[in-house]
């Protein structure tokens, strides 16, 4: 009996300190550099990659069952993948899901993303969790010719993401209206109709279930992009200004938005409500600081704890800065906490309607824990619109 042929790697990950893992590449074919972080979700791959908020990172899914449901147009947060690539323990096994309509590989292919399957995917968490966010360059090759030196070179040439402003490079090119709802059996995604809460989001890299969200709860949404200005904020005659989620260092991002919501909150008193990105802006605006993690908070299962109420959260996190707590003015408090590492996860101001959290209400982990942030929103402005002027 003739012993088996061993494969040829077709795909590798270089770290800037010269470790490489060789695996089986899938998707598109080409190299990639990148931040590379790690995320513990079980499901929700798909919605990973489509998330504006992982530009400029390659993604580490701890889960190894990474394909098995296939892709669909309904879960796609954005129009194409933003995160630059993917890495599995297992290679993609064939879909098996009534509403896969294709198979993972395929779709990173025509997308223009690449995956590395294969790699000790445990070994790299604990490394990201021991010595940080390392910067990599991925490649694939179907041949498996790799010039290893050079892509270890460009691993260490990656300026990461400290000081980069991601949020222009996914934010809308231009101003549209938002109606559709958040999915529901039998009919799916649905759209509202009738009057709502004129409410103004501000798309720093916004998923689309969080504008399901809104719509959800009562919210007739206008989407501006990121570099939208108070005076356009205001043209709009809002109820009130959301600010989404997105990628990059907020401080850089804060160079023109801190300006505008700094403005429009010294013009008008209507309520701002932020999440994750948008929640590190705010804080920058209101005279907090903001800082880089070690490695993040990435996953599906980050529990939270609500200060004002003891209540705990199962969440959806996505970041790689966080506010610190310490910093926060007298007129801001810290409303949320992480229960993994006592990090900021929430504010709100003290005499105006004004707050954001960290985490990904829209996400649904809990699955439904964290939904009344989007009815407290609506609360808010409805009370605004009810007393006299």
């Amino acid at each position: 009996m003739n012993a088996p042929t061993k494969q040829t790697p077709t795909a590798c990950l270089a770290l800037a300190d010269g470790t490489i893992f060789y695996g089986m590449g899938f998707g598109a074919t080409g190299a990639t550099t990148a931040e590379l972080c790690f995320n513990t979700a079980m499901t929700g791959y798909q919605e990973i990659m489509t998330d504006p908020s992982y530009a400029g990172q390659i993604v580490t899914f701890t889960f190894p069952h990474i394909g098995n449901t296939g892709v669909n147009p309904e879960d796609d947060e954005t129009a194409d993948p933003v995160a630059a690539g993917m890495v599995v323990k297992w290679d993609p096994s064939a879909p098996s899901n009534w509403r896969s309509v294709e198979a993972l590989g395929p779709w990173l292919e025509r997308r223009g993303r690449i995956g590395i399957g294969g790699l000790d995917t445990r070994r790299l968490t604990r490394a990201i969790r021991a010595q940080g966010a390392p910067h990599v360059a991925l490649a694939h090759d179907p041949e498996g010719n790799f010039d290893i030196a050079a892509l270890v070179e460009t691993a260490r040439g990656f300026s990461g993401l400290e000081g980069l402003d991601l949020a222009k490079d996914v934010t809308c090119a231009q101003s549209y209206r938002w109606d559709e709802m958040r999915w529901a059996w039998p009919e799916g995604y649905t759209k509202r109709s009738g009057p709502g809460h004129k409410v103004v989001a501000i798309d720093y890299g916004a998923k689309r279930n969080i504008l399901r969200c809104l719509a959800s709860a009562g919210c007739d949404v206008t989407v501006l992009p990121a570099t939208a200005t108070a005076e356009e904020v205001l043209a709009h005659n809002p109820d009130g200004v959301f600010l989404s989620n997105g990628p990059g260092d907020p401080a850089a991002t804060g160079v023109y938005a801190v300006p505008m919501i700094k403005d429009v909150m010294d013009k008008t008193d209507i309520p701002v409500f932020g999440i994750c990105l948008g929640h590190q802006i705010l804080a920058l605006a209101l005279g907090a600081r903001t800082i880089k993690m070690n490695h993040g908070h990435h996953g599906a299962n980050h529990p939270v704890k609500d200060i004002e109420t003891g209540k705990v959260e199962i969440t959806s996190m996505n970041h790689g800065f966080t506010v610190d707590s310490q910093s926060l003015p007298a007129e801001v408090m810290e409303t949320h906490v992480s229960l993994f590492d006592g990090s900021n996860c929430g504010i709100r101001m003290k005499d105006r309607p004004v707050f954001s959290v960290q985490y990904h209400p829209e996400a649904s982990p809990g699955p439904q824990d964290s939904i009344y942030l989007f009815e407290r929103f609506t609360a808010a402005m409805a009370e605004r619109a009810e007393t006299p002027a």
